[in-house]
């Protein structure tokens, strides 16, 4: 595997796209996407950002093809368990909240689970253009801001994210906290609105 990922990288831009395809698809990749983007974008700056998107692009074909395999057939799996009280509310939680389980790790630079959360949007049913939509705005500062990094810090750059990794775990677990009570705030206010509307 390691001889196959030598030979991608060997190839640029384009060897990142095959690997943030399967990476994201659900095969694990040595040194992973984020390390790839960063040590191009230092070795080759005037391609940094052109290594970046061809990341993004190859990330949201790779959680696309997972999204879809879980579609099809997580489904049943997950219905089984939704039969319970506990597996309703789960889905119900999961439609309502969980893109931000997928947009959260998808946008941290430091390791969180996410592939697990890209199978229940899958399984959940939860709407492709969403699900895609949540994918490209985490993956799109994700990959440009570590390919801005590769390019000023240079090699530096893992060591550097290495040595905040608590600070920036803490700071994307405050994240999801935040945006979560956003969301619940703006989902009691549009309920309020369609009650005192219905009254009326």
């Amino acid at each position: 595997m390691k001889r196959i990922v030598d030979t991608l990288v060997a190839w640029g831009p384009l060897g990142i796209f095959v690997i943030a395809i399967l990476d994201s698809a659900g095969i694990p990749m040595p040194g992973g996407v984020d390390a790839l983007v960063v040590v191009l974008a230092f070795r080759s700056p005037d391609i940094a950002y052109l290594t970046a998107a061809v990341a993004v692009l190859g990330s949201l074909i790779g959680s696309l093809i997972l999204y879809w395999i879980a579609r099809r057939g997580g489904e049943a799996y997950f219905e089984r368990h939704a039969q319970s009280a506990r597996g309703a509310r789960l889905k119900r939680w999961f439609l309502e909240y969980g893109l931000l389980t997928v947009f959260i790790p998808a946008l941290s630079p430091i390791w969180m689970p996410l592939k697990i959360f890209v199978v229940a949007a899958g399984a959940f049913e939860v709407s492709p253009l969403a699900f895609t939509v949540v994918m490209a705005a985490a993956r799109i500062p994700r990959y440009f801001g570590l390919a801005w990094l590769g390019k000023r810090l240079g090699p530096q750059t893992l060591p550097y994210l290495r040595h905040h990794g608590w600070q920036i775990f803490i700071f994307f677990v405050a994240l999801f906290f935040v945006l979560y009570l956003l969301i619940k705030f703006l989902d009691r206010r549009s309920k309020l609105r369609k009650l005192l509307s219905d009254s009326e």
